[in-house]
């Protein structure tokens, strides 16, 4: 029999607000009292996976095992078409030690440029671990097709959201308002295939 997901307390494994502040918003209704890694001072494990998948799950396993909470880890990139999917899984270290998103969308736009591609297409994919004390795990997916903008718009999001296009709509993530982000944002994708396994009621 599949794991649900109680109401209760979890552990978000991540000390990007950004990133917090989101998973943050769609737990809330369920009743569930999410607190990030950093406010429980719980130390940052080394990203050494292959794959958004083992990324997520070493940080959920992590996390969980620190702090004895289920743990909700999120592992995510964008993966630009005329780089051959970079920054994918470095997309975060493309911002450097500080964390400078600003310099990273220069980057990537400054490497789509000198490739000579045409190409603006982009995806941003999400994997989600959700993994309990005992070691049990579950993962759950979500991306979303766009294409990249420049100069990058908006105030709104984190990372490279002000220079990503979504497919459904003519407004970057960065110019969304959050409830607007959340409908078609590829970590709110991978959260509904988790309530739909994790937290909707059986045979709903």
């Amino acid at each position: 029999m599949e794991r649900r997901l109680a109401a209760g307390r979890l552990v978000i494994a991540s000390h990007n607000p950004g990133k917090v502040r989101e998973i943050d918003d769609l737990l809330r209704p369920f009743g569930i009292h999410a607190q990030s890694a950093a406010n429980l001072n719980l130390p940052e494990p080394e990203e050494t996976g292959l794959t958004f998948i083992a990324n997520a799950e070493l940080k959920a396993r992590a996390a969980t095992a620190a702090s004895g909470l289920v743990a909700l880890a999120d592992d995510s990139g964008l993966e630009v078409t005329a780089l051959k999917g970079a920054p994918g899984l470095f997309s975060a270290r493309w911002a450097g030690p500080k964390k400078d998103f600003g310099l990273a969308m220069e980057r990537v736009w400054r490497e789509v440029t000198a490739s000579g591609s045409a190409d603006r297409s982009a995806t941003f994919v999400c994997v989600l671990a959700l993994c309990w004390p005992d070691g049990h795990c579950r993962f759950f997916e979500g991306r979303v097709e766009g294409t990249l903008a420049w100069p990058p718009r908006g105030e709104h999001g984190f990372g490279y959201d002000p220079m990503f296009v979504p497919e459904q709509s003519p407004l970057t993530f960065g110019e969304m308002e959050p409830d607007a982000k959340h409908a078609l944002a590829h970590r709110a994708r991978a959260f509904r295939r988790l309530v739909e396994a994790c937290l909707a009621p059986p045979g709903t």
